[in-house]
């Protein structure tokens, strides 16, 4: 349970990007279990539905480094210094890169890579002069092996995947660590938009030929909250010795390529 998390973790301000479901939300209930005060960020105003004790909305399009900075403002002007950054924000819009338009490129780089710049770069200029914190990107399997029809998302979670470990490397002096946690495929709406039957889940389990996918060696599609422990583990002083890492949590589908 992420309770086992909670050294490092408890009394802190942390703020989460992407908040309103999925990974996002599994991650702010678990940080909340672990003792934090939590700052739950998103662009769907839905996310004002998830304000309960210590967990407070903010609306924010990660796109819009203005936004981004006022929000960080606002979260450390009301709730205290964050202490933890979790960039959790992204979309998918599959297609072949022969049929990907501008459009989709720049919209699915807007959001997964650069606007995943402008909250590292927002919340590490506030960690520096305090010289503590921790960020971790969540990111994806796609981003180390290649993958059919998601050209765009695997080299935009490729970009913050570096994006984050060159950060690490920059603050690292400041004692401040910035790590990755790259999930498989796992039980949200997004995976489910590429289900095409009622087969869905077996399909992505049993791998398939044609997409070269392996499928996945542990035999289940991970639940959010599996990556929400890999995101608390490495946010807690548990892993207070570990920096610029990429953890893969995908039941082994990427056999650690």
């Amino acid at each position: 349970m992420s309770e086992r998390w909670g050294a490092g973790i408890e009394g802190r301000v942390a703020l989460v990007t992407g908040a309103a479901r999925g990974i996002g939300a599994a991650v702010v209930d678990g940080l909340v279990r672990a003792g934090a005060t939590v700052a739950a960020v998103d662009v769907d105003p839905d996310v004002h539905l998830r304000s309960a004790e210590r967990v407070t909305p903010f609306t924010a399009d990660v796109g819009d480094p203005a936004a981004v900075a006022r929000v960080v403002d606002d979260v450390e002007r009301t709730l205290g210094p964050i202490g933890i950054g979790v960039s959790v924000a992204g979309v998918l819009r599959p297609a072949a890169v022969c049929d990907t338009t501008d459009e989709d490129w720049a919209a699915t780089f807007a959001v997964n890579a650069t606007g995943v710049f402008h909250v590292l770069r927002a919340v590490a200029r506030r960690m520096v002069p305090r010289g503590a914190g921790v960020l971790v990107t969540v990111g994806s399997n796609a981003s180390g092996v290649p993958r059919t029809g998601m050209g765009a998302y695997a080299a935009s979670k490729a970009a913050a995947t570096m994006l984050t470990r060159c950060l690490g490397l920059e603050l690292a002096g400041s004692g401040i660590r910035c790590n990755v946690v790259s999930p498989g495929s796992t039980d949200t709406d997004m995976q489910r938009l590429l289900w095409t039957d009622g087969n869905g889940a077996e399909a992505v389990v049993s791998g398939s030929p044609d997409q070269f996918r392996v499928g996945i060696p542990l035999g289940r599609i991970a639940d959010p909250a599996d990556i929400a422990d890999a995101v608390l583990f490495l946010a807690s002083d548990r892993a207070r010795h570990i920096t610029m890492q990429n953890l893969f949590v995908d039941g082994g589908a990427t056999l650690r390529a």
